[in-house]
């Protein structure tokens, strides 16, 4: 399962390759994102065709983009994509669809598709994501994939819509071709009139009644009514000037204009005619022919709306693009205001909506208006929610949303996302009744497709927002969103030469309650912990959760002196029981805080040194902790010494020392154990003490433990071959917890030590590291005993080993650790337990060796009560390799 950072990186990629969303690349950052997101080899998107083949539009195969080719669908899986929601064959496609080429030429051996959606509900295409190997879907993975489905879907649709519109003008020049043709062989009236005030009508065909309402017979010599009382005034001396002109040019004329019906309306026409001379020249006559044009007039009209709207909102991205677009189509319907609202709630039934909408962009009588939030019901955006589009041609004046202005009259489309559901709203008012809504209509049916898309993936980049900045669990800012505003509030506080303080807040042992009750629990914890933290939040404050069980909190305006009474209530506020499932939990925080500018000068620094005392803090008895300066010298000498230890490993800088281990009976040396010492040339000497935890801690225990392990046998051999004396017994080396988890040690430390017998050997191990995995030390043990190694248990006594396992690791000896040594001669306590040691080493036939005796009475007293072997000051300090030798070698 993916963590929640996952996800959050995963929604901030996933909306980078959306960021494409327009251009010609959109699709090819696309299939390569979902590719390294979902960790699958293959990725297509493709537009469908009717005659049931797909055309590829991006293809992600095997790390590259590859050609885009048509493919049938037929015997596919991408056949069983189209219209469902989605199709997944988790393994085996192969085998299910043995006719698909294409499967086995990428050799996908499972298949995941969603189906493209246009804005009326209908498939137009596909998005398929293939694997080599078998696929599993998690809720997250889905997620990613519907929103891609849906963003790639309106891409799609977007394309399609301007495509048609290429296609609409393409056909409305193809009719005007076919309409000249038309015109000039099948005319809808043809006339003969005189050249007179009246345009007197001698001849009329019968297509006179179906283009004016009038007859023939009715028009013939201005019997009901003169054919130049049917034109618009407004065109009357334009169709004049126009037909005088061609008279005087020797040439036909051509106009349109509009013509009054016999029911009142005004119609388009289109005439073309010629003047009849006789032979001086004079006019006899007119001869033409008269079309209704109207719709090609409106269609033309459409188009150099939508052409302008276009025109005008092509570049433009989110509020502004909406804006822009509600602007021109109130300028270019003649309308008096507009709106486009998105809405928060879908249709319940089909009588009412409930819920409420949010104006993206409103004009009105010219003016762009703040964004405003209103109530569904009753508004003029009900109607068109519930019946996609809505008309009303003279009402009772209604108020405009918000405003003043009263309309008479209002066109509303809906907006509805790839699956067909409301998003949105598009409505245009006007003060006076409308007399015709034909072409405002249409426009906003043609705009209305590019305002959802780009609506909806407006929406979609909020909610991928939203996942990149919210914690889904208790909706507080994540810890990017949170650095983002650290820098913010730090700046404010730059300017305004007032404190900033950041307090970081563990919840302790939190892991524990997520262990034992499960993440449900745990995360319904974490939501009352960060109420009860919100209301705890100083007024003008920013409570964030960073981690699983981290919190920060800013605290403006308020001194580091003054925070203790914050950090009480914010104590307080988390230790109140918390009752979940008949369960009650007792809670704990640990904080640490720092301030602005007291404690640091920049806001990367503010969150360092909280993070410091946070640190500090989970060691302390009260939990608390305010940022010093002294930690963080602390830490920067710990990263210092860990970048100085580093290089003094790998350039051998590093020493053994040798530390006799004699008999207490004879006296005589039976060993010695190897002990690493630093000397470093600006700090003198390091203290193991000091820096062998360090290595441990940041992951150089390793190569410090294979260093000694190669120094050890160097210098064993160094002393047989120099000094032909070889060590009596063997040579203790210290393993550590990290080297011993490695299964094949055994074979690693004879690697090192190659040349070295291993009976020359001694291996050491804490018993705490023992019993961090004992099954595998068990077998490891015994894995060494096997090989020749001799293995004690360090520190014995410290930690904790049952008698069960003890008498199963195939160790040699026990050593008793120093703290029972140092005290047994004053302490009774301490003397029994090293005398119980003693007695069970015995009875498991095990050695023992003592550490750290430093008199003659603790060596006295160990070696009464039956220890074998004993190390420590009274015999000899740890020297360097050549002195050991002539103390120790030399007389062995």
């Amino acid at each position: 399962m993916r963590t929640r950072l996952e996800a959050t990186d995963i929604f901030r990629q996933l909306a980078e390759g959306m960021g494409q969303s327009g251009t010609p690349h959109f699709y090819a950052a696309l299939v390569e994102r979902l590719a390294a997101i979902l960790s699958v080899e293959h990725v297509l998107v493709a537009a469908v065709a009717e005659q049931g083949t797909a055309n590829t539009l991006a293809v992600w195969s095997n790390g590259a983009l590859q050609d885009n080719f048509t493919y049938s669908l037929s015997g596919t899986p991408c056949e069983t994509v189209m219209g469902r929601e989605f199709c997944l064959y988790d393994c085996d496609v192969q085998l299910r669809f043995p006719e698909d080429s294409l499967l086995q030429t990428l050799g996908a051996d499972s298949y995941m598709g969603l189906p493209l959606y246009a804005v009326d509900g209908s498939p137009i295409g596909l998005l398929a994501v293939l694997k080599n190997a078998p696929m599993q879907i998690d809720d997250l993975s889905s997620e990613i994939l519907r929103i891609a489905a849906a963003q790639a879907g309106a891409e799609l649709g977007r394309h399609q819509a301007e495509e048609a519109l290429k296609e609409s003008e393409e056909v409305a020049r193809e009719s005007e071709r076919r309409l000249n043709t038309l015109l000039n062989h099948l005319p809808g009236m043809a006339y003969r009139c005189l050249n007179d005030a009246n345009w007197t009508m001698q001849l009329v065909s019968q297509g006179a009644e179906a283009l004016t309402g009038y007859r023939s017979d009715e028009l013939q010599n201005n019997r009901l009514t003169s054919f130049a009382d049917l034109i618009h005034p407004d065109d009357q001396q334009q169709l004049l000037k126009e037909v005088q002109l061609a008279i005087v040019s020797r040439r036909p004329y051509r106009a349109v204009y509009r013509l009054r019906h016999r029911d009142a309306s005004y119609r388009w026409m289109w005439e073309q005619g010629q003047a009849i001379l006789d032979e001086a020249g004079e006019v006899l006559c007119l001869e033409g022919f008269i079309s209704d044009v109207t719709d090609q007039q409106e269609s033309q009209r459409v188009q150099n709306a939508v052409v302008q709207v276009a025109s005008t909102v092509t570049t433009r991205v989110g509020d502004d693009y909406f804006q822009q677009l509600i602007a021109t189509l109130v300028e270019v319907l003649e309308a008096d205001a507009g709106l486009i609202a998105l809405l928060h709630t879908s249709p319940q039934g089909v009588e009412h909506v409930m819920g409420q909408a949010t104006t993206v962009s409103m004009v009105v009588e010219g003016r762009q208006l703040d964004p405003q939030s209103f109530a569904l019901k009753g508004s003029t955006c009900e109607q068109v929610v519930l019946e996609r589009e809505a008309v009303v041609h003279d009402g009772p004046p209604l108020p405009v949303q918000g405003t003043s202005m009263q309309a008479r009259a209002w066109i509303g489309r809906r907006l509805d996302n790839a699956n067909g559901e409301a998003i949105g709203v598009m409505i245009v008012y006007y003060r006076q009744p409308l007399t015709t809504n034909a072409f405002a209509t249409s426009v906003l049916q043609i705009l209305s497709t590019g305002a959802s898309a780009e609506l909806e993936r407006r929406r979609d980049h909020r909610h991928m927002h939203q996942l990149a900045y919210t914690d889904s669990t208790t909706g507080l800012p994540n810890r990017i969103r949170f650095m983002e505003l650290l820098g913010r509030m730090w700046n404010e506080a730059q300017q305004a030469a007032h404190p900033l303080c950041l307090l970081l807040l563990d919840i302790r042992r939190f892991k524990e309650v997520n262990d034992l009750y499960g993440h449900h629990v745990g995360d319904q914890l974490l939501v009352t912990v960060a109420d009860r933290l919100q209301q705890a939040t100083p007024e003008g404050g920013l409570l964030a959760r960073l981690s699983g069980d981290e919190f920060a909190m800013l605290v403006v305006g308020t001194e580091k002196s003054a925070l203790s009474m914050i950090v009480q209530q914010l104590r307080s506020a988390v230790n109140r029981p918390i009752q979940l499932d008949r369960r009650l939990f007792h809670l704990d925080i640990s904080i640490g805080f720092g301030c602005y500018p007291k404690d640091v000068n920049e806001a990367g620094e503010l969150f360092n040194a909280a993070s410091i005392a946070l640190h500090h803090a989970k060691r302390r008895e009260n939990n608390t902790c305010p940022y010093t300066q002294t930690m963080r010298h602390a830490l920067q000498r710990r990263q210092l010494m860990s970048e100085r230890l580093s290089a003094a490993i790998t350039e051998h800088r590093l020493e053994l020392y040798y530390q006799p281990q004699v008999d207490l009976i004879s006296g005589r040396i039976t060993g010695a154990e190897a002990l690493c010492r630093w000397h470093d040339a600006e700090w003198g000497w390091v203290s193991p003490g000091e820096f062998i935890p360090l290595a441990e801690e940041r992951g150089l225990i390793r190569p410090l433990g294979d260093w000694v392990l190669e120094e050890s046998a160097r210098q064993l051999v160094a002393w047989r071959t120099h000094r032909q004396t070889a060590l009596p017994g063997r040579l203790s080396i210290n393993i550590s917890a990290q080297q011993f988890a490695d299964p094949q040690l055994t074979a690693h430390i004879a690697q090192l030590t190659a040349g070295v017998p291993t009976s020359a050997i001694a291996l050491e191990l804490t018993e705490s590291d023992f019993m961090r995995d004992p099954d595998q030390a068990i077998e490891i043990t015994h894995t060494m005993r096997e090989a020749g190694y001799s293995l004690s248990i360090d520190d014995f006594g410290t930690g904790y080993s049952s008698l069960s396992y003890l008498r199963r690791f195939a160790a040699d000896a026990l050593k008793i650790d120093i703290s029972f040594v140092r005290e047994m001669l004053d302490n009774h306590h301490d003397r029994t337990i090293v005398q119980t040691i003693i007695a069970m080493a015995k009875a498991l036939e095990m050695k023992t060796v003592a550490e750290g005796v430093e008199t003659r009475e603790q060596a006295r007293l160990l070696a009464d009560m039956g220890c074998n072997q004993a190390q420590g000051y009274w015999f000899g300090r740890p020297l360097p390799a050549d002195e050991f030798a002539a103390v120790w070698l030399s007389s062995a």
